[in-house]
C-alpha cells in the first residue's frame, strides 16, 4: 500500500452551525480546501480552565492538501469565536486517484496557478 502524505483532512469544531457554515464557506472559497463537510450536532465533553465542559458543536472535516495546514489554522484562528480553536490534521494515506487529483486542482496555494 503507497502512502500518500500530500493530502489530509483538517478536523475543527464550531459553537454553531451558523459558524461552521461561515468558516466552510470560507475555506472553500479561499480554496484552501476543496471540500468542507459539516457533522452536526455533536455532544463534546471537553477539559477547560479546570473544568469538564459539555456542549453542543458542529464538526467541520476539511479535505485539502498538508501543505496547507499552517494557512488553514491561521484562517482557522481569525474567523473562530473560540479562545483555542481545534485544528488537527489527519493524513489521507491512501484515495482513489481521481478524487485525490480534484482536492489537488481545488486546494491550492495563493502563488499556485489556478
Amino acid at each position: 500500500m503507497e502512502v500518500m502524505i500530500d493530502y489530509c483532512i483538517v478536523l475543527t469544531t464550531a459553537g454553531s452551525g451558523e459558524e461552521a457554515e461561515r468558516i466552510a464557506a470560507a475555506m472553500v472559497g479561499a480554496r484552501l480546501a476543496a471540500c468542507v463537510n459539516i457533522v452536526s450536532p455533536i455532544t463534546s465533553f471537553y477539559r477547560w480552565k479546570d473544568a469538564v465542559q459539555k456542549e453542543q458543536e458542529w464538526l467541520l472535516l476539511i479535505k485539502t492538501r498538508a501543505t496547507l495546514f499552517e494557512d488553514i489554522c491561521g484562517r482557522i484562528r481569525e474567523l473562530h469565536s473560540y479562545e483555542l480553536p481545534e485544528c488537527i490534521q489527519i493524513p489521507i494515506a491512501n484515495g482513489g486517484a481521481d478524487y485525490l487529483n480534484w482536492i489537488a486542482e481545488n486546494s491550492k496555494a495563493k502563488n499556485e496557478k489556478r
